[in-house]
C-alpha cells in the first residue's frame, strides 16, 4: 500500500513539474544533445519543453542565460526574443481573425486596402502571396543608409520594387510580413502590438507574452548579442524592427517556452476538436497549417506557417510532413504535429554574445527527432502526411514520387487477363448472344501490340460463346489517327472486313453516333487514348455515346487507359455553364486530371444519363504518374500529339490554336512552339522569360509551317517553350501567359476574341483584354477548381496511391460499384 502511494505522489509530482520519471529516462538523448551544444559552446544555454497528448512530458533548462557581461544560469522561466516566430504566432493569425471576421479576402491585391502598397508593379500580389512568401519581394529592407521609424519603413516597403515576378518563386521575405502588420493596423485601427494583447495574448491568458516588454522583465530575459557597446536584453534583436520602434510583423515578439506550450496545445486542442481558448475557429486555423503555396511552388508553406521547405530542418526527420513550424533568427524554433498530438520547443539565444551565430540546424533536426524516438512516434504520420507527401489532389504534394518505374495493365489487358470474363456475363444477359460495336483508333492496343480490333475479333470470340464484333465506331482523325481533314468518310477495316462508321464531319449530327446503329448493338466498348484535355473532342464523344446508350439501352463499356499527363493535377479555368460544344461536353476545367473511364462516370453523373456504363479500370496506374512511369508505349493519339512533352503542353497552346497564331502544326515541333510571320520571337521570348515562369523556359526560332497549316511556307518567328519541371508547369496558366503577352504586344493583329473557341471562359478572356496581370487571372479561376474537385471524387476510380491498397481488387467497376 506504501508503495502504492508513494508511486501515486511521485507521479503527481512528475505531472506537476512537467517531468515524469519516466519521461526522463526516455528523453535523456535530448539531455545529451543539447549538453553537448552547450559544452561545444554551439549555444550558451536552452530550455526545452515537449508536449504530447495534453501533457508537458518534458521541460528543462541547460547552460547560460548569459555569458557577458555577467554570466547568470538559464532558468524555464527565462523569456526569450522570438524573430520571426513572431510571424505565424502573431501576425499570420491576426491575419486570419480578419479573413475570418469577412474584413479581407486572402486573394485580395494588398493594395486594395492599402494603395501605396500598388507602386512600383506591386498592384496585383495578393495577401495569400505576402502569407506564402511568393510575394516576389526582396528579403528585407535595405539599412545602408540612415533611417528610422515604423512610418518610414511602411513607406519604403509600398515603394520598393519587386526583385521577381510574384507568384514565381519562394522567397522568404521579412517584408511581406511587414506589410501584413500594416495591414492589420489600417483595418483594426490598432496598433499591431496592441491588436495582439487583445485578440491573441489575451484570450490565451500568456503572461510572459509581448511586443515591448517592460523593464521589470529584463532579469528574467535572455540577452542577445552587442550593438554599439551595448547588450540587447530586451530590446528587439532584428535591425529593421528595432529601427521601426521593436513592433513589426516580422520580429519583435517575446515570449517563454510555458507560453509557447500553452499557445501550441491550445492550437492542437483547436485542431483536434476539443475545448480550446485558440483565438481562430478550425476552418481558418487549418488554412494556417496545411499548404497554400501557388500550385506550382515547390516549398510547403501554410499561411504563416512552414511545412515543408529549406526552412523546416527543425523537423527532424521522423515528424512527417503534415506536421508544421517555424524558427527564428536568435535561435528560437517551434514543431507541432498533429497527428501525434506533439509539439517540440526549443528556444536559444544563439547569437549572444556577439552575434556570431552558430548553426543550430543539426541540433534542432536531432531535438526533434529525439523527442520522436522517446514518444514512438510513427514515422508515417497518419492520414494528414499521406495527404501531403503521396500522390494526390494538390501538385504540391507530389514531392516523393515525382517518377517511378511501373507496370500499368490498361483496360484491354486486365479484360484479356480475366479471360473476357465481363463479356461473358454480358452475353448471359442477352440471351447467349452479345452484338458489340468498338469505338477505337490506333492507340487501341494490347501490352502485346495487337490491335483491340483484333483481339475483340479473335480471341474474345472463341472466349465468348455468342460474341460477335459487328462494327467500329472511328473518332476525329480517323481510325488509323493519321487524318487530319475537316470530314471523314465511313471505310472498311482492311484486316477484318468491318464496316467503320466515322463519327467525325463538321454537322452535329455526323459526330454523334446514330440511334438505329446502337439499337442493332447489345455493347459498345470504347478503346482510345484521351489526352486529358477538355477541348480534347475524344471526351465529348465518349458524352455523346452516354447520350445515345440513355436512349437506346445498349450498354457502354470503356476499356480505361491512363492520363497521359496525370492525374493529380487539376488545372485551368473551369468552362463556361451553358457553353457546351464538340470541344466543350461540359462545364470542367481544361486540365481535368481524370481518366477517359473517370469522364464517362462523371458524365453519367452530373447529366444523371440512364446509360448502362461499366468502367474495365486499369492495375497499378497511379493518380500522380505521367505515362513515361507507366511502362507503356507512346502512341500519338492524334497527328500532331507526337510525343509527351507535346502532351504536357497541349493544354497551354491548344488554348490558343483557334486564334491567328501558329502552334507549330505543319512544323516539326507542333504545340511546342507559337508564333507568326509578324511577330518578334526574340522580344516575346525575353519578356516571357522575365516572368521566371515555374517549369517553362522560352526561345526564339525561325520555322516555315507546311500546307495545309496557317502561314504554310510563311517564315515565324517562332517561341520555343522548353519545358524544364514538368511538375511545376501549370499549363493552362501558360496559356494565359501568352495570349495576355501577345496581347500586350499586338493588340491589333492579334484575334484575342477567338480564343474563346477552346477558353470558354468569358470572365477569363475579358481580363485578358483588360491587361489583368495573369497570375491574377489565374487566382480568380481557383474556387470554380476546388468546387470541381469536390464534384469529381465519386467518379474517381483510382486512388493516390493504388498500388498500395492491399484491399482493393483492381479489374471491372461500373457506375454504381467502385474502389
Amino acid at each position: 500500500m506504501r508503495s502504492l502511494l508513494w508511486m501515486l505522489l511521485v507521479s503527481m509530482l512528475a505531472q506537476a513539474t512537467g517531468h515524469a520519471a519516466w519521461a526522463q529516462a526516455g528523453f535523456s538523448t535530448v539531455d545529451q544533445l543539447v549538453e553537448r551544444a552547450v559544452a561545444e559552446k554551439q549555444i550558451p544555454g536552452a530550455v526545452v519543453v515537449i508536449g504530447h497528448r495534453g501533457k508537458v512530458v518534458f521541460r528543462r533548462s541547460y547552460g547560460w542565460r548569459s555569458l557577458e557581461p555577467d554570466r547568470e544560469r538559464m532558468t524555464a522561466e527565462t523569456v526569450f526574443d522570438m524573430a520571426s516566430l513572431t510571424k505565424p504566432l502573431m501576425t499570420a493569425t491576426a491575419i486570419m481573425q480578419l479573413y475570418q471576421r469577412g474584413l479581407i479576402r486572402l486573394d485580395d491585391p494588398v493594395a486594395k486596402y492599402l494603395p501605396a502598397f500598388g507602386a512600383n508593379g506591386k498592384e496585383d500580389i495578393t495577401i495569400r502571396q505576402l502569407l506564402t512568401h511568393h510575394s516576389g519581394l526582396p528579403p528585407d529592407l535595405s539599412l545602408t543608409d540612415s533611417w528610422e521609424g515604423k512610418d518610414e519603413a511602411y513607406r519604403r516597403a509600398f515603394a520598393i520594387e519587386l526583385a521577381h515576378p510574384a507568384g514565381t518563386q519562394f522567397v522568404y521575405s521579412d517584408i511581406n510580413y511587414m506589410v501584413l502588420g500594416a495591414l492589420i493596423e489600417k483595418l483594426s485601427g490598432l496598433t499591431l502590438d496592441q491588436y495582439c494583447t487583445r485578440s491573441i495574448i489575451a484570450p490565451l491568458g500568456l503572461e510572459h507574452t509581448r511586443f515591448l516588454p517592460p523593464v521589470s522583465w529584463r532579469p528574467r530575459i535572455a540577452p542577445t548579442q552587442y550593438d554599439n557597446g551595448v547588450m540587447l536584453r530586451g530590446i528587439v534583436h532584428d535591425p529593421t524592427s528595432r529601427r521601426m520602434g521593436g513592433v513589426a510583423g516580422h520580429a519583435g515578439l517575446f515570449s517563454t517556452a510555458d507560453d509557447l506550450g500553452v499557445l501550441s496545445q491550445q492550437l492542437l486542442d483547436r485542431l483536434a476538436g476539443r475545448p480550446s481558448r485558440f483565438p481562430l475557429k478550425r476552418p481558418a486555423l487549418w488554412k494556417m497549417v496545411t499548404p497554400e503555396q501557388p500550385a506550382t511552388g515547390t516549398a510547403l508553406r501554410g499561411f504563416g506557417w512552414d511545412i515543408d521547405s529549406p526552412y523546416s530542418s527543425n523537423r527532424g526527420t521522423l515528424l512527417p510532413v503534415g506536421s508544421f513550424g517555424h524558427t527564428g533568427f536568435t535561435g528560437t524554433s517551434l514543431w507541432i504535429d498533429p497527428g501525434s498530438d506533439t509539439y517540440v520547443i526549443l528556444l536559444t539565444n544563439s547569437v549572444h554574445p556577439n552575434g556570431h551565430r552558430s548553426s543550430i540546424v543539426a541540433l534542432r533536426g536531432q531535438v526533434a527527432d529525439a523527442a520522436a524516438t522517446a514518444l514512438g512516434i510513427r514515422t508515417d504520420g497518419g492520414a494528414l502526411a499521406a495527404r501531403l507527401t503521396g500522390y494526390n489532389e494538390s501538385l504540391s504534394g507530389m514531392r516523393s514520387l515525382p517518377a517511378r518505374n511501373g507496370e500499368v495493365k490498361t483496360g484491354i489487358d486486365v479484360l484479356e487477363t480475366d479471360h473476357f470474363s465481363l463479356l461473358s456475363e454480358l452475353a448471359s444477359h442477352h440471351d447467349g448472344k452479345l452484338r458489340v460495336g468498338l469505338l477505337t483508333n490506333q492507340t487501341g492496343i494490347d501490352s502485346r501490340g495487337r490491335r483491340t480490333t483484333d483481339v475483340l475479333m479473335k480471341d474474345a470470340h472463341e472466349a465468348v460463346p455468342g460474341f460477335e464484333l459487328k462494327m467500329l465506331f472511328s473518332p476525329e482523325h480517323g481510325i488509323t489517327g493519321s487524318r487530319d481533314q475537316p470530314q471523314i468518310e465511313d471505310a472498311v477495316d482492311k484486316a477484318t472486313g468491318l464496316p467503320i462508321v466515322s463519327l467525325y464531319g463538321t454537322s452535329d449530327a455526323r459526330r454523334r453516333p446514330p440511334l438505329d446503329q446502337m439499337r442493332s448493338l447489345d455493347v459498345v466498348v470504347i478503346d482510345l487514348q484521351d489526352a486529358g484535355v477538355r477541348f480534347y473532342t475524344y471526351e465529348t464523344l465518349v458524352g455523346y455515346f452516354l447520350e445515345a446508350a440513355a436512349q437506346t439501352g445498349t450498354e457502354i463499356v470503356v476499356l480505361d487507359r491512363p492520363n497521359p499527363i496525370t492525374g493529380s493535377l487539376v488545372q485551368g479555368p473551369v468552362s463556361d455553364p451553358n457553353s457546351e460544344s464538340y470541344v466543350n461536353y461540359m462545364p470542367i476545367p481544361v486540365r481535368h486530371g481524370m481518366t477517359l473511364g473517370e469522364l464517362a462516370l462523371f458524365f453519367k453523373q452530373q447529366r444523371g444519363l440512364k446509360a448502362p456504363l461499366t468502367v474495365v479500370a486499369m492495375q497499378g496506374w497511379q493518380r500522380g504518374d505521367w505515362l513515361d512511369s507507366t511502362g507503356l508505349t507512346w502512341i500519338n493519339p492524334s497527328p500532331n500529339l507526337r510525343d509527351l512533352e507535346e502532351a504536357t503542353l497541349y493544354p497551354a497552346l491548344g488554348l490558343i490554336e483557334t486564334t491567328n497564331i501558329s502552334v507549330g502544326r505543319g512544323t516539326d515541333a507542333p504545340f511546342e512552339v507559337f508564333g507568326a510571320p509578324w511577330v518578334d520571337g526574340r522580344a516575346l521570348a525575353l519578356f516571357l522569360n522575365r516572368r521566371f515562369l515555374p517549369g517553362v523556359r522560352f526561345l526564339a526560332v525561325d520555322q516555315t509551317p507546311q500546307a495545309p497549316y496557317p502561314y504554310a511556307g510563311e517564315v515565324c518567328h517562332d517561341v520555343r517553350i522548353l519545358v524544364t519541371d514538368r511538375n511545376r508547369l501549370d499549363a493552362p496558366e501558360l496559356g494565359v501567359e501568352i495570349a495576355s503577352a501577345l496581347h500586350h504586344f499586338y493588340p491589333d493583329k492579334f484575334q484575342l476574341a477567338k480564343m474563346q473557341t477552346l477558353l470558354e471562359s468569358r470572365q477569363v478572356l475579358d481580363a485578358i483584354e483588360a491587361g489583368e496581370d495573369p497570375q491574377r487571372i489565374a487566382d480568380e479561376w481557383r474556387p470554380g477548381i476546388e468546387t470541381f474537385e469536390q464534384e469529381r471524387q465519386k467518379a474517381l476510380l483510382y486512388s493516390p496511391v493504388s498500388d498500395r491498397d492491399e484491399d482493393m481488387k483492381p479489374g471491372t467497376h461500373t457506375g454504381s460499384k467502385r474502389p
